[in-house]
């Protein structure tokens, strides 16, 4: 019954909730219910239920995507270590607070991570520590050279395209002059501002009361700077939920060598996959990471016999992860979009 409550395929209907919060994960009760059929109370229990468990979590994801798709600075890691370290060094890692993602391969004695780093800088992580481990007998390392897709931009494919254009945010407004400092998004971002999005990273459902009372501004001006940084795209929400209870158990990572005459237009290709959450041009000798979710093995068969076909691709290697060892929404810092 424990592995049936932790892993078990979430119904439909919690499917198409998860679904719409990826396309806004501030929608209404109201709104959810309108768009996907159901009574407002419904969809209040179940968000309730979900969130109560632990099985979703909405959070204020602090990735901005840039309009040109750069990075500023993040490294792929691939790690093989001997056998029978793999939980140390995995340790390790985790309690780190610039590795913010860590993979185990059905290998046994490979990791897959990201390291936030300074662009063009000789990362002490790579460059000295591990390489210096003796549990660790092999190490390669990617700089993300560009961005074609995120996760938090990543979609479950249990809504129609109607669904998804009706639950979306609405369209940003012009945005207004602002004063302030920088913030996270690469706009400047004044002392309330800066204190919304503190308290709406862990918790992007929070109400504007709950916020009123936690930053102890007025309810009023709340709602109307949540409408403002909504308007500008700033409110960016990522849904954290186990791909498993989606029905969706495989995760396979990809490393291609592509053509460059092809890189950008296979990259893009990848961004466009229902499967794929994640695709960045990279350096080294594979040129394009890719991370896609699939249902069973037969579709990351089709999705490698069938899809990547005619890409430009001449070379592949896929990794399959048998466990998430941490997840957090942050992969690259965020960069001025200016």
């Amino acid at each position: 019954m424990a592995y049936e409550s932790t892993n078990s395929v979430l119904s439909l209907t919690d499917q198409r909730l998860v679904a719409a919060l990826q396309c806004d994960g501030r929608v209404t009760a109201e709104r959810a219910a309108g768009v996907l059929g159901l009574s407002p109370a419904t969809v209040r229990r179940r968000l309730h239920a979900l969130g109560a468990d632990g099985t979703v979590r909405v959070v204020i994801s602090p990735v901005a995507r840039p309009r040109n798709g750069g990075s500023a600075g993040a490294l792929f890691l691939r790690i093989r270590v001997l056998r029978g370290k793999l939980d140390t060094i995995v340790a390790a890692l985790a309690a780190r607070e610039d590795i913010p993602f860590i993979d185990v391969t059905t290998s046994g004695d490979e990791i897959f991570a990201v390291a936030r780093t300074e662009p063009g800088s000789r990362d002490q992580l790579v460059f000295r520590q591990l390489p210096s481990t003796q549990a660790v007998t092999s190490l390669e390392s990617a700089t993300i050279l560009h961005v074609f897709r995120l996760t938090s931009e990543w979609r479950h494919q249990v809504l129609t395209e109607p669904e998804r254009a009706a639950l979306g945010p609405s369209q940003p407004a012009p945005e207004p002059p602002a004063s302030g400092s920088p913030g996270p998004y690469g706009v400047d971002t004044d002392a309330l501002e800066q204190s919304l999005l503190d308290a709406l990273t862990p918790d992007a459902r929070l109400t504007a009361a709950a916020l009123a009372e936690r930053t102890g501004h007025p309810e009023s001006t709340v709602r109307r700077r949540l409408a403002h940084l909504a308007a500008q795209g700033r409110l960016v929400t990522q849904v954290l939920v186990d791909p498993r209870r989606l029905g969706l158990p495989i995760e396979a990572k990809l490393l291609l060598q592509v053509a460059p005459d092809h890189l950008a237009a296979t990259g893009r290709a990848l961004a466009e996959h229902a499967s794929v959450h994640g695709a960045f041009a990279t350096s080294g000798p594979s040129n394009l990471h890719a991370a896609a979710y699939f249902p069973d093995l037969a579709a990351l068969y089709g999705f490698l016999s069938h899809d990547l076909a005619g890409l430009g691709i001449t070379h592949l290697e896929t990794a399959i992860v048998s466990r998430a060892a941490k997840r957090t929404p942050q992969l690259v810092q965020p960069v001025s979009s200016r």
